[in-house]
């Protein structure tokens, strides 16, 4: 545990974050770590609750494990420390009486006091003492303390206003030493007073105590002495009752520690105007992303906002010398801390998106010292050799070459950077090495980051373009910090022309080479997203002629009404040749059914998955113009050119299906059908032309005979009835529920 506080501290330091978390802790009730224990999306979505609201200020209260711990040794309590806890259930209460927004409400209003407690609440006055109201011999003594104290101000008075000791007073005030009332005097004062000195002035004057008022202090000493005795009595009681209490109390002590984390991050996000990120995974993918937008770094004073995007494992920042890298990698690795431990910061909140790491990692300082005798380069060995054995962390590296070899260090990192990376570590490094930089620039899963500099004003401009390496202008940065131009001007020729433009190379074709990789990336999102567009455009078709079969559909349903119709204008006066007229149209009708119309023949062989309207199934057999197809479990036969291929299955063997017998039995009253054996669009077909027939020949009653089964042609029949425009009404016959009656 004090490792891990350890820890905690020195990359609060090392993201120059202390000055950040001093300025928080300020908001506090009482000092506690950053963190906080359970679930950050609960923890967010209280935060965000809080926000929305005012709410009172907690009180400060002392931390109170040490007190928890002596109750479990049922230990008496002060009454300061009886007053700390009463303090924080005072303030609930108080909470309780608010109106609170979901989840705030729940977990407030979830948190039960017991009554025994709550009856100690009125023992205390809102200044922590007893309440004398409540206690008469309390009320008593208190009341005799106040006379007593009177008494001892006017006999002071009478003192000070004396004529025989004017002449020995430095003033006539009276003084306070260690609480009691004493006279400040000059030398010879017991000449003409009798006192007790208590003390003496930086001028040598005597602070007395008149002998006169001796006995009124003693019998205040009693009296202070008998109050203290019932206050005692009091923290007995309250200590016994809050032993029994101990875990409500341990627990109203974490929950009141809980809420101080809330409120504190609430307030200090309003003061400063500051926003809450929680820390959340890429939606696009499971990698690991550092989105920032207008970030603003807290221990800069007028920075200048960064929007950066880290979605690769490797972030490499080079450019200018004193052009912001550090603060950079310093930036990233703070909102990520903050984040974690949602803790508000400038940012455009909309935005930003920062991904949860488990560990947070800074190699930055030099670790070289005379203390631990080891080397910068060895020091840094240390450092990378602790991260083997980590995971799930983000690690920032200043100067990543420093301390050996250029070229020697540029091959061990590159490996050792490979490596930790598929510990799921993210890394975020700042490097003058163009070697390093051009052998980990072609990787796709590293991103290059340049500081920008202004060549013209000859200034850093404190700003990074991504995708490219970015020079380091040493001899510019040198000439601007003082070093005299002829120094900087025979370094340039030493350093030579080749070595410059070797240099520019790199850095080209670096961006060449990325630049391009970008190109085949776009080109690539291009092409899937015409292959979305074409599978909406499916989808469109598919709807549009399902939209078309329901217009048909309707169609039919309103030629059938107005059959009916014609033929209840027949019953009036009978007509021969209306009724020929009739069955023409009906024949006509059938003879001119239109059938949707596909853009597009597919072909399909037995064993095909298909897809009809909006199920999916199994393509049977083929028997010209139709198809047997398997749905949900259930048969059917339909037109080939309303079926579509979706992906094959191997192909089984032919089953025959059952032979569909339709019995149509006419009699004086009734008409019935028998549905047995028929697939379901057959059936439904049948019962369609029945009911239309029906209607044409004013029956008032019909019976379809479907069966039970397993009930799924009595729950088709029962979905084409409900949707039928002429049915006054549908049901089963007691007990037989293989039959429907339905009446026209």
């Amino acid at each position: 545990m004090l490792q891990a506080k350890k820890n905690e501290k020195t990359i609060i330091q090392k993201l120059d974050l202390d000055g950040y978390i001093g300025l928080f802790e300020k908001f506090l009730a009482r000092i506690k770590p950053v963190a906080m224990q359970g679930d950050i999306n609960q923890h967010y979505r209280h935060i965000k609750a809080l926000s929305s609201i005012e709410f009172p200020d907690p009180k400060s209260v002392p931390n109170l494990d040490g007190e928890l711990a002596r109750l479990k040794k049922q230990a008496v309590l002060s009454l300061d420390e009886i007053y700390s806890f009463v303090k924080m259930i005072e303030y609930f209460n108080r909470l309780k009486a608010l109106t609170l927004p979901q989840p705030l409400s729940s977990w407030i209003h979830g948190i039960e006091i017991p009554l025994a407690i709550m009856e100690i609440l009125e023992y205390f006055t809102e200044q922590g003492e007893i309440n004398p109201q409540r206690d008469k011999e309390l009320f008593d003594i208190q009341k005799s303390i106040k006379i007593n104290k009177s008494e001892i101000k006017e006999s002071l008075y009478k003192i000070i206003h004396s004529s025989s000791l004017r002449d020995y007073l430095v003033d006539t005030q009276i003084h306070f030493q260690n609480t009691e009332e004493t006279l400040l005097v000059r030398g010879g004062f017991n000449n003409i007073i009798k006192a007790t000195v208590t003390g003496r002035s930086s001028s040598g004057y005597f602070y007395i105590i008149p002998q006169k008022i001796l006995h009124l202090k003693e019998k205040e000493s009693q009296l202070l002495s008998r109050q203290e005795e019932v206050i005692y009595r009091y923290c007995q009681q309250i200590s016994a009752l809050f032993t029994t209490w101990e875990r409500f109390l341990a627990y109203i002590n974490k929950e009141y520690d809980r809420f101080d984390h809330y409120q504190a991050r609430v307030n200090f996000a309003k003061a400063h105007e500051y926003e809450f990120i929680l820390p959340t995974k890429n939606p696009n993918n499971n990698s690991k992303q550092v989105k920032l937008v207008d970030f603003a770094h807290p221990a800069i004073l007028n920075p200048i906002p960064v929007s950066i995007d880290l979605d690769c494992s490797v972030m490499l920042i080079t450019g200018v010398n004193a052009g912001g890298k550090t603060m950079l990698l310093k930036s990233m690795l703070s909102a990520v801390y903050m984040s974690k431990y949602l803790l508000p910061f400038k940012c455009d909140a909309q935005r930003t998106s920062i991904a949860h790491f488990k560990n947070i990692e800074a190699v930055i300082d030099d670790p070289q010292s005379v203390k631990n005798d080891i080397s910068t380069f060895a020091g840094r060995m240390v450092e990378f050799s602790r991260l083997f054995s980590k995971e799930n962390a983000i690690v920032g590296v200043d100067e990543i070459e420093l301390g050996t070899d250029s070229d020697e260090a540029a091959s061990l990192f590159r490996v050792m950077l490979e490596e930790l990376r598929k510990r799921d570590i993210i890394f975020v490094v700042t490097t003058h090495h163009k070697r390093l930089a051009s052998l980990m620039g072609a990787d796709n899963d590293v991103a290059l980051i340049a500081a920008l500099y202004d060549e013209e004003r000859r200034v850093p401009t404190y700003t990074f373009l991504q995708g490219s390496i970015g020079k380091s202008y040493a001899f510019e940065t040198a000439q601007r910090y003082g070093v005299p131009e002829n120094i900087v001007q025979k370094a340039k020729v030493i350093y030579g022309e080749d070595k410059e433009n070797l240099n520019e190379l790199i850095e080209k074709s670096t961006s060449l080479e990325r630049e391009m990789r970008n190109k085949i990336s776009k080109l690539d999102e291009a092409k899937e997203e015409i292959q979305r567009k074409k599978v909406y455009l499916d989808e469109i078709e598919e709807r549009l002629q399902e939209k078309h079969r329901k217009a048909i559909a309707t169609l039919e349903n309103r030629y059938n009404a107005a059959t009916k119709r014609a033929q209840q204008a027949l019953k009036a006066k009978e007509s021969t040749e209306g009724r020929r007229l009739l069955t023409d149209a009906y024949k006509h009708k059938v003879k001119n059914k239109v059938e949707p119309i596909t853009p597009e023949k597919i072909p399909l062989s037995e064993g095909n998955r298909i897809k009809y309207r909006n199920h999916k199934g199994e393509l049977l057999s083929i028997r010209g113009d139709t198809g047997t197809i398997l749905v949900d479990g259930m048969k059917m036969r339909v037109p080939m050119n309303q079926l579509k291929r979706t992906s094959d299955i191997p192909k089984i063997g032919k089953k025959r299906p059952a032979k569909a017998n339709v019995n149509v039995e006419k009699s004086t009253t009734t008409v019935s059908i028998k549905l047995l054996g028929m697939y379901g669009d057959e059936a439904i077909d049948a019962v369609d032309k029945f009911l239309s027939d029906a209607l044409v020949n004013g029956l008032n009653e019909v019976e379809i005979i479907h069966g039970t089964g397993g009930g799924i042609l009595s729950r088709l029949v029962k979905e084409f009835l409900q949707s039928h425009p002429k049915i006054k009404k549908f049901y089963h016959t007691n007990g037989n529920f293989g039959a429907t009656i339905v009446e026209l």
